[in-house]
């Protein structure tokens, strides 16, 4: 049995397709305007995404997102711009009881590039009062970036100095 499409039904559809349509469009031309990008804009988007997502304790450099791309960018950003090297660079997550541990830890393991034996203890958010409206919103949970020294403190503590300078220095400039 074939269903004509008319009335209604097939307005919603067009709809559709010109939306979707603009979006790739507007996308494309977002994507040409921003052109390619220097060590300068990856350093200042890492400031940006510090200044937004980075832990502001006293000498703790650290990153909290639960989208993947956020987290590569995190993690390049200390690669390429702070010169750290995988060691220094630990992770963490954060999961809810309708998450599958072990296919958290393998997705977060290949995102990041980090094996799974700099994974620190994987959190499970137990708690009652959580919305059950959230259940799946977080398929691989929360990935907390954490650097440690290893007993460099330009790695460390004067690390986390000099990213505090720089949100200050460009937060001046504003």
């Amino acid at each position: 049995l074939k269903r004509i499409k008319t009335g209604p039904y097939l307005s919603g559809l067009k709809s559709h397709e010109k939306r979707v349509n603009s979006i790739f469009k507007i996308k494309k031309i977002a994507k040409q305007e921003l052109g390619i990008m220097s060590k300068r804009d990856l350093w200042m988007l890492g400031i940006g995404l510090y200044i937004g997502e980075g832990s502001k304790t006293y000498e703790t450099i650290r990153i909290i997102n639960s989208d993947p791309k956020v987290i590569s960018l995190a993690i390049k950003w200390f690669r390429d711009i702070c010169k750290l090297e995988t060691k220094n660079i630990t992770i963490a997550i954060h999961l809810y009881p309708d998450n599958d541990i072990k296919k958290c830890l393998r997705f977060w393991s290949k995102t990041t590039g980090l094996p799974i034996k700099q994974f620190r203890k994987t959190q499970i958010d137990r708690r009652l009062d959580k919305s059950k409206m959230k259940k799946r919103k977080l398929p691989y949970g929360t990935a907390h970036i954490t650097i440690i020294s290893n007993g460099n403190s330009d790695h460390g503590v004067n690390l986390h100095r000099k990213i505090t300078g720089w949100i200050e220095s460009v937060l001046e400039l504003i």
